[in-house]
């Protein structure tokens, strides 16, 4: 049987590989494809679809890559002693220093999720664990630089963000602690952990950093592309300019902008620059739901989330971050 998993996980790397060596040589010689005869009828949206998917696999892949190094940098330096002596015992003063660390670590969404689960496998409490995958995306310093200089002109924005962010953090951890009382959620093949990379000889402790890192890049990589893919279909497809005329309500351009968010699926290094573009029809409290919620939730970490969590727990947790980031939204729009 384990055979088996092995050859069915090496098919789905292969494919996974393959589709991304043909969108980058289409890229590359797109300009060739276009004068040739044989693809001279072939829809402009699908050539705008491949440099879309291509476009945010590049901007994502540095944050993946930066990721699982610190993964893997955690699994061989970082010990379940450590991990216990860093948390306070206590479960809620624990959210707070887990935010403090979320406001020191620069890493958007697209690679915070291999790190939240090295970091649970190796003791984190679940309820910190979720904390930390839901703030370390929007209080690191790039982040908060990147908003501050897009929305330079107005600060509620950038407040806003960061206030809203910890806010539904810190609720949605305390909701995850009364109801799992960290019971594991990471699904079983996972807890299996990586390969032996030793065989049967010592390797320094980089050597098998470097081992992890390509283990945990490969496993996240073909997620990485099926949510890239899905992403760009939506940019391509979304007639965005009827979306706009729902701009000015409040409610439904709170839910459009979260949508959008999912959808679009943008690094949160670069978002508040997209969600600028934005600001002229869409009210402020729905442009700080974009920048709060594609954070925490979007197609591309939603795939990864489903691959390394127990489904009902991911449902669980997409419909929180869900709930309370548009509730959250409305309250700071009344106020």
């Amino acid at each position: 049987m384990r055979d088996i998993a092995t050859r069915d996980s090496v098919r789905k790397e292969m494919i996974g590989l393959l589709l991304l060596a043909i969108f980058i040589i289409s890229f590359i010689f797109m300009e060739e494809i276009k004068n040739d005869s044989v693809f001279e009828n072939l829809p402009n949206s699908i050539m705008h679809l491949n440099t879309v998917f291509l476009s945010i696999l590049i901007e994502a892949v540095p944050f993946i890559l930066l990721g699982v190094f610190i993964s893997a940098l955690i699994q061989t330096f970082i010990t379940e002693n450590h991990i216990r002596k860093l948390i306070p015992k206590n479960p809620f003063a624990g959210i707070g220093a887990v935010m403090f660390l979320g406001v020191i670590f620069p890493v958007c969404e697209c690679a915070i999720i291999p790190v939240v689960r090295r970091l649970i496998k190796k003791g984190m409490p679940l309820h910190l664990g979720v904390v930390f995958l839901l703030t370390v995306p929007i209080v690191n310093p790039v982040v908060i630089l990147s908003t501050f200089y897009a929305f330079r002109t107005n600060m509620t924005v950038v407040y806003g963000r960061v206030g809203l962010a910890l806010a539904v953090a810190i609720v949605i951890g305390i909701i995850i602690y009364f109801l799992y009382r960290n019971q594991n959620q990471l699904k079983s093949e996972v807890l299996q952990g990586g390969h032996d990379h030793s065989h049967g000889l010592p390797a320094s402790r980089w050597k098998q950093t470097l081992y992890h890192a390509s283990d945990e890049f490969f496993d996240t990589g073909k997620f990485l592309i099926m949510g890239a893919f899905l992403a760009s279909m939506f940019q391509v497809f979304l007639d965005r300019k009827d979306l706009l005329a729902l701009g000015s309500n409040e409610w439904m351009s709170t839910g459009l902008m979260m949508g959008l968010a999912f959808l679009l699926s943008i690094c949160s290094e670069a978002d508040a620059f997209i969600a600028a573009s934005f600001g002229s029809t869409f009210t402020v409290g729905s442009i700080i739901a974009f920048l709060v919620y594609g954070p925490m939730l979007d197609v591309k970490n939603m795939f990864m989330m489903f691959a390394y969590f127990k489904t009902r727990f991911v449902f669980v947790l997409m419909g929180l971050i869900t709930f309370m980031v548009f509730a959250a939204t409305m309250v700071f729009q009344y106020f």
